[in-house]
């Protein structure tokens, strides 16, 4: 067996792996086709990933030229900790306020661990939020994954 197939999440192993992080880097093709690379706080969707964001932002409007990004979770120090993955994604704008009410509700309860007192306080902030952002729902078309602890340490 190849290393690369050991080192290989399976898709529960990467849902797990999705649902563990908070921020992922996000990068679309710029208006001079370099990339351009942004850490976002995400929750997971489906197979993929969903944020929110300003709708003026420069990677909303590379996505409305492109609607494609590739997206890294990672983490590790050393190479024997080393995990992550790397979806090429489709990425869907969304401008419906109820949905980015959704996403923008979701993230802040993942980031306040799902504080019940935190959202309610909180409610009235992410709907006026909404009015100023788009979601972003991020559906993979390719990803590639990794977790070198599954080679105990060896290289």
């Amino acid at each position: 067996m190849s290393r690369r197939e050991q080192i290989k999440m399976t898709p529960d192993e990467v849902r797990a792996y999705l649902e563990s992080g908070r921020v992922a880097n996000v990068a679309t093709v710029g208006p001079k086709n370099r990339p351009h690379l942004v850490p976002v706080f995400y929750i997971v969707e489906g197979d993929g990933i969903a944020t929110w964001t300003y709708g003026t932002s420069q990677k909303v409007a590379n996505l409305r030229r492109l609607a494609e990004a590739t997206v890294l979770v990672e983490t590790g120090v050393a190479y024997e900790e080393l995990q992550g993955v790397s979806m090429e994604c489709d990425v869907e704008i969304v401008e419906d306020t109820e949905q980015i009410v959704r996403i923008g509700t979701e993230l802040l309860g993942k980031m306040s661990a799902g504080n019940s007192e935190v959202l309610t306080a909180a409610a009235q902030f992410i709907r006026a939020q909404a009015e100023k952002r788009v979601g972003l729902v991020f559906r993979p078309t390719k990803v590639v994954s990794w977790d070198h602890r599954k080679l105990g340490g060896t290289y």
